[in-house]
C-alpha cells in the first residue's frame, strides 16, 4: 500500500511547505518538537556533553523532517510568487 497523499500544503509566497494538511503532517511535527526537546536533560546534567548531543540529534532531526517535507509537500517545492495551486 503506497500513500502519494501530500502531508503539506505549498507556501504561496517563497521556496518550501507550509502548514501540514494531513495528520501525518502534525504529527511529524509534534515528533519533531519533542525531539528537539529531548536533549535538554542531558543539557542539565552535563552541559559539555550535552551540546554536542544536542547538536547532533538537532542537526539530524531537523534533516529528516526537511527531507520528508520536501517529499510530501503538494506540487513540490519551487519558487512561488502568490499564485494559488
Amino acid at each position: 500500500m503506497k500513500d502519494d497523499k501530500p502531508w503539506f500544503a505549498p507556501k504561496r509566497f517563497g521556496y518550501g511547505a507550509g502548514l501540514p494538511i494531513a495528520w501525518q503532517g502534525w504529527a511529524l511535527l509534534a515528533v519533531y518538537t519533542l525531539v528537539m526537546l529531548a536533549p535538554a536533560p542531558v543539557l542539565e546534567w552535563d552541559p559539555a556533553i550535552g551540546l554536542g548531543f544536542a547538536i547532533v540529534v538537532w542537526l539530524l532531526a531537523t534533516l529528516a523532517v526537511v527531507f520528508i517535507a520536501k517529499h510530501k509537500t503538494r506540487g513540490g517545492w519551487r519558487w512561488r510568487h502568490g499564485e494559488k495551486d
